[in-house]
């Protein structure tokens, strides 16, 4: 008899074994027949059979005890999982590692009178870990999530002390098919800490040196966080890219504008630009086309750097989590660093760079925002809000020792007024804010508040509505469709400004544009600024996708 042919039963039993769990406690019932099943006929694991999930937990907390590892229990559907609570509790407060595997109804028939079913995950509450719910599998997606998620349990059994996790595993019938051959090869994160020891740096160098192609990707970092990196990555041999965000300085030597070479080059090019290994830091990334290029290349490991040790499985091949702060890690790296030799690797992607011609612009809010930034006074602090501004601000160079600053951690619209107005409450160096006209609509309460100081600068792009949802691919925008999505409106910002203390100017054109930044930058204003950029949102898609056609046809 092969195994089941249930696919998150098979990567979570695999990955059990990976992780070198041998002992499993398995309850009788009809929903934990695959799961049973799979355990049984692993030579791998020792098996034990006890029938009273009361007793089972406090078993294999035995078993744990004694031999000094993690040990699983396994059970049916219901209130079967409510019986292993005692035992929960006992092995989180006595730091325990106990993987706790319950079986489940599909949430469809939860609630519906069906038998064995009550609200399974999370039922253990705060007395986890780590509890995970894995989905059923119906494409290559869902398996990656699977053993994206039992990783990111098993890595918290001793995480920071021992302590139970519970994998919850939903199971649709037919449930009794069992023609798969063997377990599958299944994808192990591991957790490095870097420590006074050095073995942790020592097991990363001797991985480094198998990967002769290594990229390192920078996203938000604050600016004493981009001095360090671009200190520890200049002239190391290995590409670094890093974006706007990064706040690195332009002569730090990062790959900046990547997105527009991953959009112009061929295959030949893409290809030679692929790494074998992606060391990711800091925060997030806005870049969606890094994102795909690199899922679809699929390196051979990813490592990302972590404070908290958590992985980010952004790329879905993350091997390794590397807990340490972005200063930690980059101090071992100046010692791992002879294990690399990328400097040819490196040299592809500054060739493509320079490879890169930039297309004239016409009046929209892409040329806005290129002008805007070009005259930015140096030593200034850049605020910009979500959607559209945060992507076009990447495509243009930045004055000497501009700090960028930008709500990143959720990448909503909400919050980006009041965020800059409380940075330049603070601050004394000038603050201006890069915005769209619905992010500045949303929080323009942020004006009232009383601590508005003379040296915030607030641009607002306004081409009444959300223009980046015109940009969006296979999104028709006829009729009301158009004027649903986008939030379309006839809203000017002169008035709430006015009122709030704000010396208002206004751009209609490339004239008036030019003409109003002298004004918008004068150091010596006595109040706050506000310049509305008015432009034309099927002028402003047209720009912008004629500004990438142009650099592709640059590239050729």
């Amino acid at each position: 008899m092969g195994y089941t042919d249930k696919k998150n039963v098979l990567q979570l039993v695999a990955l059990l074994r990976a992780y070198g769990i041998r002992q499993v406690v398995l309850c009788p019932g009809s929903r934990d027949v695959p799961l049973v099943q799979a355990f049984s006929a692993c030579d791998d694991f020792e098996c034990y059979s006890v029938t009273d999930e009361r007793s089972a937990g406090f078993f294999a907390i035995g078993l744990a005890l004694q031999g000094r590892q993690a040990v699983a229990v396994c059970c049916t559907s219901g209130s079967a999982l409510l019986n292993l609570h005692p035992a929960v509790a006992e092995a989180f407060y006595r730091k325990v590692p106990l993987v706790v595997v319950s079986a489940d109804r599909p949430a469809a028939w939860i609630g519906q009178m069906d038998g064995q079913t009550l609200p399974q995950p999370g039922a253990f509450g705060g007395l986890v870990k780590k509890a995970v719910d894995l989905p059923e599998v119906r494409c290559e997606e869902d398996e990656w999530h699977v053993n994206r998620l039992v990783n990111e349990a098993l890595l918290e059994l001793d995480h920071h002390d021992f302590g139970p996790v519970h994998i919850n595993v939903p199971l649709s019938e037919p449930l009794f098919r069992f023609e798969t051959e063997k377990l599958p090869d299944v994808r192990r994160i591991v957790r490095h800490t870097l420590s006074a020891n050095g073995l942790a740096e020592e097991i990363l160098k001797q991985e480094m040196g198998t990967h002769p192609r290594c990229m390192v990707v920078a996203g938000q970092l604050s600016r004493e966080e981009a001095v360090v990196v671009s200190s520890c990555f200049s002239g190391s041999g290995v590409p670094w890219l890093a974006e706007v965000l990064g706040n690195v300085a332009p002569d730090s030597g990062a790959v900046r504008h990547f997105d527009e070479v991953l959009y112009a080059a061929d295959e030949g090019t893409l290809e030679a630009l692929r790494p074998d290994l992606v060391i990711t830091l800091g925060g997030h990334i806005v870049s969606k086309r890094l994102k795909q290029f690199l899922r679809r290349s699929r390196p051979l490991a990813h490592w990302h750097v972590a404070p908290d040790g958590q992985p980010a499985d952004l790329f879905c091949a993350q091997t390794i989590v590397v807990e340490a702060s972005v200063e930690d890690f980059c101090r071992a790296w100046i010692r791992m660093r002879a294990a690399f030799h990328s400097e040819d690797y490196a040299h592809r992607w500054r060739e493509a760079c320079a490879r890169l011609t930039r297309p004239g612009m016409v009046y929209s809010e892409l040329y806005a925002v290129a002008r805007i930034l070009e005259a930015l006074p140096v030593q200034s602090v850049l605020h910009l809000g979500n959607s559209s501004v945060v992507r076009l601000a990447e495509l243009f160079p930045l004055p000497e020792g501009t700090e960028v600053q930008c709500n990143r951690g959720m990448n909503g619209i909400e919050g980006s007024v009041s965020a800059a107005v409380g940075y330049a409450a603070a601050d004394d160096r000038l603050n201006v804010l890069l915005l769209g006209d619905l992010s500045f609509f949303y929080d323009m309460n942020g004006l009232w508040n009383g601590h508005v100081r003379s040296n915030l600068r607030i641009v607002v792009l306004n081409n009444s509505g959300g223009a980046i949802f015109h940009a969006l691919p296979g999104l028709d925008m006829q009729g009301d469709t158009c004027r649903f999505v986008t939030a379309s409106h006839g809203a000017t910002a002169r008035g709430w400004a006015e009122s709030c203390g704000f010396t208002y100017l206004r751009a209609t054109d490339t004239i008036s544009l030019l003409a109003a930044l002298d004004d918008l930058f004068d150091a010596e204003a006595s109040c706050p600024v506000l310049l509305e950029v008015f432009t034309e949102a099927e002028t402003d898609a047209a720009a912008l996708r004629d500004y990438y056609h142009g650099i592709k046809d640059g590239w050729k």
